[in-house]
């Protein structure tokens, strides 16, 4: 690695100001070890040898892991949580390792299936144009792509929105796929894209791909990914509430009213008028028995415990529903068994039906018998219903299908330990045995380059009638001393609407709201209007990456906690219980303070930025639990005074006028 990573190395050729960080050094070599090991163990079988490295931000874990794994020789699949990621390691990480190697580096981006558009689909979709209204001008602009697109990857669609009409009609999604059989195979995107993979050493995925490939070799089912030797997972603090997504089961109304027009569809592809009605005919009539076991539901949305909900209703009348549905499916999927002889389409819907009424039955009638390793709910939506079983713990999933699948497996983040420890981290996702952990610390002056500020002890807590009006109060006075400039992070949409009310009425500077623009388009101008602030919740907590003056304050309205109502957390924090455990401690509070680590690990993106973080929950000094948090944090000093806040702006504008002052009496005539 010295001869890459060291001063005077590859990389310092290419990177201007290029200076040898240990950490990063140290994280190379660790991967490397990792990735060149295939132990055997004696029963000839791959003994799993898992590394995990906390690298705090700046340590340039990204080029750490790249490095090793393209040096290995082995198929790496490098799975990444945001888009966001992706695009840094294709368009700026591997061109960098590729002029300092010299060499072609073999790599390619796989994304999900519904990336990609199906060309069946889509001359089907423009063949049946009279019956859609829709945008011409949509059409035209995909024909003229597909003139030139060699992927037929929606991400060159940059003006197509995300609310588009036409691209789920023409999108690739596996239970309409006809495989060999279907008349553009040949040209499929989706199958060159499979042929290139194969011979492909680096394959670039997101989390959720990487567990849908998992899942389908669980189950038997085939594979999304090629054969890999090694997984590198980064934002690997997600792995948990993906790999849960995946190992779990649902069934939705939405799935049934998409299935029901796609049956209508192509039976006005293909089938004769007098067919067609026999067909739709049995589709509408399972429209009827959905929307009667929807009536079921109450008209609250949320989630919800699913057997409540049985025990809440007559005797008998529950199964009674279920049958209903169940046998409305059964006869439709026999019903399109008899027009397979018009195409292998027919086929597949017919797939499809029993594995909707699979799903249906084990989730709604199974329930008891699977009680221990899942937790059975429902979601009620706006439009639709959600029925999911979902496992309580996935440690052991992980360890078969992962870890002791492969002959070895890198886990890292710039968060995964709480107050030094990776005890929660262990004991969720089944790290122990031949698990090697390693904790690099940000090389980021925070001591120096930032504070952390904390109301004084006589603020109103959270739970105060108060805490509102004065939350909103004291941002509004630090937002003035920052001249905006800030990041607002709120655990709610109702603490971050009532903040943008109070903030409209009272502050000069630009007040960007999360829900008003795009995620991009809200982050492209808070960059540009320097003085902006931006309030948000959910994924603005991390991903977020603006260098410079924009971004001089990440303030938090209060500690992350999630609230225990929600039917999966709440039978995991009993199931804790139940072994002897505290759930506040060990699983709540490591939860809110991974989520804190990341919602304040916005603020340092260089060496050359300053600031600061405000958490604005006097608990950290009020709670025992706050010590917790608080040896978790960056090390900035504290402060509690907003007047503190006031000198360390005036301290770092004073230092930044005399370092152009001098910069400029530097210059020679």
């Amino acid at each position: 690695m010295d001869e890459i990573f060291a001063e005077g190395g590859g990389l310092s050729r290419y990177v201007d100001g290029y200076e040898l960080r240990q950490g990063q050094m140290a994280m190379a070599q660790a991967v490397e070890a990792t990735l060149g090991v295939d132990v055997v163990s004696g029963g000839n079988e791959a003994a799993q040898t898992v590394l995990v490295v906390e690298a705090e931000t700046g340590i340039g874990k990204t080029l750490a892991y790249l490095i090793p794994a393209i040096r290995s020789g082995k198929r790496v699949v490098i799975s990444t949580a945001t888009l966001n990621l992706q695009d840094q390691i294709l368009k700026k990480e591997i061109p960098l390792i590729e002029q300092v190697t010299g060499k072609k580096i073999s790599v390619l981006c796989v994304k999900g299936r519904s990336n990609y558009l199906c060309l069946y689909r889509w001359f089907q979709y423009r063949s049946s144009r009279q019956f859609l209204q829709l945008d011409d001008s949509v059409d035209e602009r995909i024909e003229e792509w597909l003139k030139s697109t060699i992927t037929g990857d929606r991400g060159e669609l940059d003006w197509l929105t995300d609310r588009s009409p036409v691209w789920p009609r023409i999108s690739a999604h596996s239970n309409q796929c006809l495989g060999s059989d279907c008349p553009e195979f040949a040209s499929c995107f989706i199958t060159t894209l499979r042929q290139k993979a194969g011979s492909t050493r680096i394959l670039i995925v997101n989390h959720h791909l990487l567990f849908s490939d998992l899942a389908l070799r669980k189950g038997g089912y085939g594979e999304v990914l090629p054969r890999y030797e090694a997984v590198i997972l980064d934002e690997a603090h997600h792995i948990e509430d993906v790999a849960t997504l995946f190992f779990g089961k649902s069934f939705s109304q939405y799935r049934i009213i998409d299935f029901i027009s796609d049956i209508k569809r192509q039976a006005e592809q293909d089938l004769s008028p007098h067919q067609a009605a026999a067909v739709t005919g049995a589709a509408e009539g399972l429209r009827q028995r959905v929307d009667s076991f929807v009536a079921l539901f109450p008209v609250q949305q949320g989630r919800y415990y699913l057997q409540k909900l049985i025990d809440d209703l007559t005797s008998g009348q529950w199964k009674k529903e279920v049958d209903l549905l169940s046998g409305g499916l059964k006869r439709l999927g026999e019903q399109l068994l008899q027009s397979s002889r018009c195409g292998e389409s027919w086929k597949i819907l017919e797939k499809r039906a029993v594995e909707l009424n699979k799903n249906l039955r084990e989730i709604t009638l199974d329930s008891e018998e699977d009680a221990q390793s899942y937790v059975y709910w429902y979601e009620k939506r706006e439009r639709s219903i959600v029925l999911s079983a979902t496992p309580i713990e996935i440690a052991a999933e992980l360890d078969s299908m992962l870890y002791s699948a492969l002959s070895c497996c890198v886990l890292t983040s710039a968060t995964l330990s709480s107050a030094g420890d990776f005890t929660y981290l262990k004991e969720r996702l089944g790290l122990h045995g031949n698990a090697t952990f390693m904790q690099l610390a940000s090389p980021f002056d925070y001591l120096s380059r930032s504070i952390l500020y904390v109301p004084e002890k006589s603020f109103p807590e959270p739970s105060s009638a108060e805490y509102g009006e004065a939350v909103c109060s004291r941002v509004l006075e630090i937002l003035k001393i920052s001249e905006g400039r800030a990041l607002v992070l709120f655990t709610s949409f109702k603490g971050m609407d009532r903040m943008a009310e109070y903030l409209d009425s009272f502050l000069d500077y630009p007040v960007l709201v999360q829900g008003t623009a795009s995620r991009d388009g809200l982050l492209r101008t808070f960059r540009e209007e320097k003085h902006s602030v931006l309030l948000a919740v959910a994924s603005f907590w991390e991903g977020v990456d603006v260098v410079g003056e924009s971004l001089s304050c990440v303030i938090i309205d209060k500690l992350p906690f999630e609230v225990p109502s929600d039917p999966v957390l709440q039978t995991r924090i009993q199931r804790i219980t139940e072994n002897g455990g505290k759930p506040f401690f060990d699983f709540q509070i490591p939860r809110a303070i991974l989520s804190l680590k990341q919602g304040l690990g916005r603020l340092l993106r260089s060496t050359s930025d300053s600031g600061v973080l405000a958490v604005m929950d006097v608990r950290l000094f009020t709670k025992g639990y706050g010590r917790s948090f608080l040896r978790s944090l960056p090390p900035s000093p504290v402060v509690r005074t907003t007047e503190e806040i006031r000198t360390f702006f005036s301290t770092l504008l004073r230092k930044s006028s005399n370092k152009k002052q001098g910069d400029e009496g530097s210059i020679q005539p």
